[in-house]
């Protein structure tokens, strides 16, 4: 599965890390939140370096739908049943701040943006509900939003809220003139060099260990959609989400603004301009990363609804993106511990990173220059309010035992069936003597792992659109090789040599 914006994207390859160099702060990730940050603290004449386990872009950033919008389907609402107005408003605020920077980048780098309106638009009559506290919730809020009873679309809709001269983007044009720049105040980014942990040197240095060696740091921005490193416990504070995206040509006309749906299940649309014509993005189906069934089943539903409502819809291209859900409903962007100032974290944005990644990068500067911006109490990575998340915190946290809990007990009850061969695009899970082994056949190889994941030990899932072994724990992701995917482990998965025999 490609996404529409890397499948030709006009970024060059970076060399990986040459060990022993020493930076004022190091950045962890190359996607729209670490470059922004990198270049915002390069222009402030910090020394700085940007460390990316793949290619830029190749995580949640460049899976984006792109929309650059403070109308965020129905987030003000979710955020003002949690909070107090005025956080409410600062949030907003926040995504407004990081609108208009990147929206300034991009006009001062010739990136292209098209203008559109937002709509948060009400699938049912259930749902008009929804669209109505939205309204509410976004006017308290300072957002000029109004109420719209008629929509002009082919599929069923009762009303809408919408948000006038909002934007879209094609995300790898985007970070593509952001690395550019962040090289141009000579600081390196280094690709194909993952990060595996952080420690204190005897200097007082920090010193990340890669898998290509060691550098230095003062100070360490994690950028990484979910922290790489436990200490916090982030991975307890976030839902791993993961939804399903298609582009489509279409010979019939297209909306040409930006549509989400207010429930369930996520309908999610834009337009692409294209050389040849205009194509038809959707989104949605979005579940929690290695639980809810066949992920090729829900990458299937997308398409025939679209295909239900415009009937010449061909998909060329289709792909899914991660994103990570905060229990308490807002982002996180300062230390990783209370108190620790030398490790910063981002997270949290909850499938709206175009404005709250640039926000957290503006919050983060703002912390290492000592010009935190008026609103960054809003994206604390520790607050005294957190406590009203516990619930939701230990809701999160008990599924999360139960998956561990069941999962080994299914391996162990199973047994084995050592020998078996998944047909092609299949893969399947079984105890080989007192090894859970995850086993597929992709591409007419077929690999034998260790199903367990080196995070915090759950029994990874097929995924069976993507080709993928997930965790359902915490959401990290591994090719069909064990290779490390998505965080927050930072190491792949064991593999099972022919010559050895699991049982």
């Amino acid at each position: 599965m490609t996404s529409l914006w890397l499948h030709d994207a006009q970024v060059p390859a970076r060399l990986r890390l040459t060990p022993g160099s020493r930076f004022d702060t190091v950045v962890i990730g190359a996607g729209l939140t670490g470059l922004v940050t990198a270049l915002l603290l390069a222009q402030s004449g910090i020394q700085v370096a940007v460390v990316e386990g793949r290619r830029v872009g190749t995580g949640t950033t460049g899976a984006t739908t792109g929309k650059i919008s403070l109308l965020q389907g129905t987030r003000a609402q979710q955020i003002a049943r949690h909070h107090a107005d005025r956080t409410v408003r600062a949030y907003v605020d926040a995504n407004r701040e990081g609108q208009e920077w990147l929206l300034r980048f991009c006009a001062q780098r010739g990136v292209p943006v098209q203008r559109a309106s937002a709509f948060t638009y009400a699938q049912t009559e259930a749902e008009k509900a929804a669209v109505r506290a939205e309204y509410a919730a976004t006017q308290k809020a300072g957002l000029p939003t109004e109420l719209v009873d008629e929509l002009d679309l082919p599929f069923p809709s009762h009303g809408a809220v919408r948000l006038l001269d909002q934007a879209q983007v094609d995300p790898m044009k985007l970070l593509a003139a952001l690395a550019a720049e962040v090289e141009s105040h000579a600081a390196p980014i280094y690709e194909s060099t993952l990060a595996r942990a952080v420690h204190h040197d005897r200097d007082g240095d920090l010193v990340i260990t890669t898998e290509h060696g060691d550098l230095a740091a003062g100070t360490v921005v994690l950028a990484t959609g979910t922290p790489i490193l436990d200490r916090g416990g982030f991975f307890a504070r976030l839902t791993p989400q993961r939804s399903y995206l298609a582009a489509f040509r279409v010979n019939e006309p297209i909306p040409h603004d930006m549509y989400i749906s207010a429930g369930q299940p996520t309908r999610s649309l834009r337009y692409a301009p294209e050389p040849e014509g205009d194509l038809l993005l959707v989104g949605g189906n979005g579940h929690v990363v290695g639980r809810g069934g066949s992920t090729r089943a829900k990458a299937a539903d997308l398409v025939s609804w679209t295909q239900t409502w415009f009937p010449t819809a061909e998909p060329i291209y289709q792909w899914s993106a991660q994103d990570y859900a905060p229990v308490g409903e807002l982002p996180y962007a300062g230390p990783l511990l209370p108190g620790m100032e030398r490790i910063l974290v981002a997270t949290g944005y909850a499938k709206w990173g175009m404005t709250n990644g640039v926000a957290a990068s503006i919050a983060l500067a703002g912390r290492l220059t000592g010009k935190p911006p008026r609103w960054a109490g809003a994206f604390a990575s520790w607050r005294p309010d957190e406590l009203k998340a516990l619930p939701a915190a230990a809701r999160v946290n008990s599924t999360v035992a139960r998956y561990l809990s069941t999962d080994w007990l299914r391996v162990v009850v199973n047994g084995s069936s050592y020998g078996e061969v998944p047909a092609e695009g299949g893969g399947s899970v079984e105890r080989h003597g007192l090894r859970p082994t995850a086993t597929c056949t992709v591409d007419g190889t077929t690999t034998r792992l260790s199903a367990v994941c080196p995070h915090l030990y759950g029994i990874v899932h097929w995924n069976d659109a993507e080709r993928t072994w997930d965790c359902p724990l915490h959401g990290s992701r591994f090719a069909p090789d064990g290779t490390l995917l998505e965080g927050p482990a930072t190491k792949p998965l064991t593999v099972f040599h022919a010559s050895e025999d699991p049982r």
